[in-house]
């Protein structure tokens, strides 16, 4: 590959150096550092890898000579992507966001971590912009391999005082899984903020669904090597085709899956309950996998880009730091491991900690279907009912079924919840289930939450199953999650009836007496939004029946946590 590169003769661009005064900046979200501070900014600065490859870096530190804790983001999508709140505004419902016009996207404000003692470190991916490499692939372990380095790359510097920690948001967040697999030496602690590390599961697919709008029309199509972020002359994985190519869990997609058990660096993982589709999953499980002795999780009900540079998410990111970074006795050892936000409205909830995650004195009860009235209810129905919609939305024919329990007590749902229905399909050989859990408080008033940044009138939970994957993962499953295999195809013969499990993204919200639930049962996209997720390669045909009472015991699993 050297010799190649050397062929190919690739230029890299000399480092810049510059002074930033912090006073000159956008100031809002500095929150009482000192405004007179100077900021030493090299541009480009390139850092060798294992293989002789460089990635370049931006690379943000104090002026004050001395050696500091350094923190390091790693993306494709351009380190020098300034200012990221022009991208942000493109978004409906995004609006202006607290950071200065040094930050990358998704990535930690130089000048607000400056100021306070840290190093920021920005750097581009392998074959992405002006790194070096020849083919770039979407978290594999040569991003792995990539991050360890950089780690120890930067705890060999000068400036550096030998503790490295890891921040960002999305991918930036996925890498610092993959990264923190590889437990480099002096990667003393990492804030994966929202973000994914099962490609295939949470990124991918939904369920066995095909994402074929954020992950093929959005993400994927910006990720090759014609368009978006790929180094000239280099080439990159064509996401979309391999979606296409591979609808099941192949050796393909298990080498984008890090293994979570072998990170031991300290770990504050953030999941919002407002990002099912992409990083909830992903958040959660990092925090219950990583065999860390220090690990903590922070569920919130909000956007993940504005709690994430608001003041309140930045001095939690800097507490954690100061603990494992700066080894300062600020208490943060002796918090509780599980912060949860449980949303009552939006933007309205309250914050509870827990020891662990999921809840251990968790009630996981069973609200059983009943098609005769379409009721959720504490006991199994005797009599044998059947439900029938519409596979395909319609105009004219009954498309999507919904079921309601009221609430005569107040009650937490706060983790995973479960549903198991009894299923069959007229005129297909298979079917795609979307499944949506919604809020209605006593006055019969849907209650919305954030959904993917921009959504605000979005859901309270959310799940998806392609009946064909149903295949369950008997050692990692638990009564309340249900883990797919997603490795071979279980079509339905002649109306056949089978037992399946849905999974329901994990999430937190408060139910009042009087308040009701209502679980939605469909076979297309519930929320239909530009910027989202959607599935539109379906298998379905012909109608849905769900069987209900008797010997099918089709049931929602609500996670109960006493108020």
């Amino acid at each position: 590959m050297l010799t190649k590169l050397k062929e190919r003769d690739i230029m890299i661009p000399s480092t810049k150096v510059k002074t930033i005064n912090v006073s000159e900046t956008r100031t809002w979200n500095t929150y009482g550092v000192n405004k007179d501070a100077q900021i030493i900014f090299e541009e480009d600065l390139p850092a060798e890898m294992r293989d002789g490859i460089r990635l370049m870096t931006n690379v943000f530190r104090p002026s004050e000579s001395g050696k500091y804790p350094a923190i390091l983001s790693l993306a494709p999508y351009g380190k020098h992507s300034y200012p990221p709140d022009k991208q942000f505004e493109r978004i409906p419902n995004v609006g202006p966001l607290p950071f200065s016009e040094y930050t990358g996207w998704e990535m930690p404000d130089p000048v607000f971590w400056v100021p306070n003692g840290y190093i920021v470190v920005g750097a581009d991916c392998r074959a992405t912009n002006q790194s070096e490499g020849e083919h770039f692939a979407h978290f594999d372990p040569q991003i792995s391999r990539d991050f360890h380095d950089l780690v120890e790359w930067i705890a060999q510097q000068e400036w550096c005082d030998g503790n490295v920690g890891s921040n960002g948001v999305s991918y930036l967040a996925a890498t610092q899984w993959l990264g923190a697999s590889e437990n480099p030496p002096h990667l003393k602690a990492a804030i994966p903020w929202e973000g994914f590390n099962d490609f295939y599961r949470e990124h991918v697919t939904h369920g066995g669904m095909p994402d074929t709008n954020f992950y093929r029309e959005i993400w994927g199509r910006r990720m090759n090597s014609q368009t978006g972020f790929i180094a000239h002359d280099a080439t990159a994985e064509d996401a979309v085709a391999e979606q296409k190519e591979r609808p099941l869990m192949d050796e393909f997609w298990k080498t984008k899956h890090p293994d979570l058990s072998r990170i031991n660096t300290a770990i504050l993982a953030v999941a919002s309950w407002a990002t099912a589709g992409l990083h909830t999953r992903g958040s959660i499980e990092g925090y219950k996998q990583a065999s860390s002795e220090y690990k903590w999780l922070y569920g919130h009900g909000r956007k993940e880009w504005e709690t994430y540079y608001a003041r309140e998410g930045l001095e939690k990111q800097k507490r954690f730091f100061d603990c494992f970074l700066k080894g300062h006795e600020n208490g943060w050892k002796e918090s509780p491991r599980v912060c949860v936000e449980v949303r009552d409205y939006f933007y309205e909830g309250r914050e509870r900690f827990f020891d662990d995650f999921p809840i251990p004195e968790t009630d996981y009860r069973p609200l059983y279907l009943n098609a005769g009235d379409n009721s959720l209810s504490e006991e199994a129905a005797k009599e044998i009912k059947i439900c029938k919609y519409a596979a395909r939305k319609s105009d004219s024919d009954e498309d999507a079924s919904t079921w309601e329990y009221t609430f005569n007590e107040p009650v937490d749902l706060i983790g995973h919840m479960k549903l198991k229905l009894w299923v069959s399909a007229i005129g297909a050989d298979d079917l795609d289930l979307h499944v949506a859990i919604k809020k209605f408080n006593k006055h019969g008033h849907e209650v919305f939450f954030p959904d993917f940044q921009h959504v605000e009138q979005g859901l309270t939970a959310s799940g998806w199953l392609r009946v064909s994957h149903r295949e369950l993962d008997e050692e990692k499953s638990t009564p309340w999650q249900p883990w797919l295999k997603h490795e071979r195809l279980l079509k339905l013969n002649n109306e056949e009836i089978v037992p399946c499990e849905v999974e329901i993204i994990a999430s937190a919200t408060g139910f009042r007496a009087g308040d009701k639930l209502q679980l939605t049962i469909q076979g297309y996209d519930i929320i239909d939004v530009f910027n989202r997720f959607k599935h539109e390669d379906t298998v379905n045909e012909g109608y849905h029946v769900i069987y209900t009472g008797g010997q099918y015991d089709s049931h929602l699993l609500i996670p109960a946590v006493p108020v």
